[in-house]
């Protein structure tokens, strides 16, 4: 069966399992992204949350406090949550990337401006503590802006190693864990957390969470540089940001001096020229950098499913583990 059938998707069937949360989820999205003095507000945050995006991480949040037996109302504040801080984040990384698309459409920072992008995602920030602070569980907020500090972190992390040769696989999965991690172990830990899970399931929560965060960046990686499933960006996109990601990364390493002399010209120094990007992807290819950065997205995926032998049996659970096993099929 084709992994495009709708049936093979495990998002798809998390969502219908979700389906009567998610509509609550999305009812208070759009309930607290409105602004009484400010029409741009809701006109940017649409633009952006309603474009298509799967929800995957407020479903992780709903999914884990379904799993661990909630029954009370604030799993849907907290999956509100979770979605604004990441609108937040992508509003803000459009502007520093000088992204012209996002999810398939022009991003929000081309359609108005960055002003506007960065504004608004301040808003979202703020709007997304009120939400948390409802739930009245100081724990929550805790797990929720450490996670929020930590994703900036792994920004300015980024930023100030992006283009640096000497960026090294220790650093790159830093920032990995920083800036798309966080917030898929945080969404799972603040599930176990308002449902009053021990101890050992938070933590079996919070590493499936981490892993599939993790091995989904490793992916996104990948598919940045000729994946085969539709991603909603431009192939090389990643290349022409002079970004060091796990391929590029492990390429750099093998690289002879003419190859070094390569990569600091296009990566380093910035100065890219017709054909560079095929030739890059050529070097990944000759150094095998592709498959075996493919690998460490399996083994990622390997350490969300093992996470979740800690739970109990339940048919979200086996809808998770599919979830890991289809991050990584997006590359096969």
């Amino acid at each position: 069966m084709s992994l495009d059938h709708a049936a093979t998707k495990p998002h798809e069937q998390l969502a219908a399992a979700l389906a009567d949360d998610l509509t609550a989820v999305n009812g208070l999205i759009r309930k607290r992204m409105a602004s009484e003095h400010a029409p741009r507000i809701p006109e940017v945050t649409a633009h952006l949350v309603e474009a298509g995006g799967k929800r995957l991480r407020p479903m992780l949040t709903l999914a884990a406090a379904r799993m661990c037996g909630y029954d009370g109302p604030y799993h849907v504040h907290l999956a509100a949550t979770v979605e604004f801080i990441h609108t937040a984040t992508l509003l803000h990384d459009d502007v520093v990337d000088e992204s012209s698309q996002r999810r398939g459409r022009p991003t929000a920072n081309l359609l108005w401006d960055n002003t506007s992008s960065v504004l608004v995602g301040d808003y979202l920030f703020a709007r997304s503590f009120q939400l948390m602070v409802e739930t009245g569980s100081l724990r929550v907020l805790d797990i929720l802006a450490n996670a929020a500090a930590t994703i900036a972190e792994g920004e300015v992390l980024q930023l100030t190693a992006a283009s640096d040769l000497a960026t090294t696989e220790d650093i790159y999965l830093q920032v990995v864990r920083g800036k798309t991690a966080a917030l898929f172990s945080a969404a799972m830990e603040v599930g176990g957390e308002i449902a009053g899970q021990d101890a050992a399931t938070k933590q079996a929560l919070f590493d499936y969470g981490d892993a599939l965060g993790i091995s989904f960046q490793i992916v996104d990686d990948l598919l940045d540089y000729g994946g085969t499933k539709a991603t909603g960006k431009n192939v090389g996109d990643d290349f022409r940001e002079r970004k060091l990601t796990l391929p590029v990364i492990r390429a750099v390493a093998a690289a002879n001096a003419e190859e070094h002399a390569f990569w600091e010209r296009t990566i380093q120094k910035g100065k890219q020229e017709d054909g560079d990007l095929d030739h890059a992807i050529a070097l990944l290819a000759k150094h095998g950098t592709m498959e075996a950065t493919r690998h460490d997205a399996l083994v990622w995926a390997e350490k969300a499913k093992s996470a979740l032998d800690a739970l109990p049996d339940h048919a979200l659970k086996t809808m998770l583990t599919d979830l890991a096993d289809y991050v990584v099929a997006r590359i096969t």
